[in-house]
């Protein structure tokens, strides 16, 4: 069995527990609230500023031989530059002061996945990284592009407040498969970082829903 279809396999109870979180069940089946949406806007911020460091984080400990490995963290660091930049935008959009939201601080849910994640990176393996990358990839490809359809027609919003779900709605699918070669070609001890670290961010990430407002 490739390595990806693995992965799929072997968390795929973690990501039903995802799915069946309330805050997401709500959003897909249109009970929602400009108030939850906004403050999921501001948790994304909050992890989504990290992207970009943790990639090069994981980047500056992988060995300078691995050059396949090198160049795939920097294509994600290319994609991925900014788009904490674009939810701050819908935050806008949907009358909220993304300034606020710059300086406010992540909910304790937030904080303990991306504290995590750093922490992995710089005491066990930095290519567990990509169990990060698997969930929130595989997360947006799943549900992102449904859920902004949702909350245009529950919300009345403007294209320009779901600019961050439905962009990565498709950026997401083909990144996907961009993920599914690279893993695929790691060596076993990596490819069970990345089975560990995704089982544990699907859990916190999950912790992140949980927390926002009812």
């Amino acid at each position: 069995m490739p390595f990806f279809d693995e992965l799929q396999s072997r968390t795929a109870a973690a990501r039903a527990e995802l799915f069946s979180v309330p805050a997401i069940r709500d959003c897909l089946s249109g009970r929602v609230t400009r108030r939850r949406y906004s403050a999921f806007l501001r948790e994304a911020f909050h992890h989504v500023k990290h992207t970009v460091p943790l990639l090069q984080a994981c980047a500056a400990r992988v060995a300078a031989d691995r050059q396949a490995l090198r160049a795939a963290l920097q294509h994600y660091v290319d994609e991925e530059r900014g788009h904490e930049e674009w939810i701050l935008n819908d935050l806008h959009a949907c009358g909220e002061d993304p300034g606020a939201a710059r300086r406010s601080l992540p909910s304790p849910a937030t904080k303990r996945m991306v504290d995590y994640v750093y922490d992995y990176i710089a005491r066990l393996n930095p290519v567990g990284l990509l169990g990060m990358v698997h969930v929130l990839e595989g997360t947006s490809s799943a549900l992102a592009t449904r859920a902004a359809q949702v909350l245009a027609a529950a919300l009345a919003l403007p294209p320009a407040a779901l600019t961050y779900l439905s962009s990565h709605g498709s950026l997401d699918q083909e990144h996907v498969r961009f993920f599914e070669d690279l893993v695929n070609g790691l060596p076993r001890a990596d490819q069970e970082a990345v089975l560990e670290v995704a089982h544990n961010v699907y859990r916190l990430y999950a912790d992140l829903f949980r927390g926002l407002p009812a």
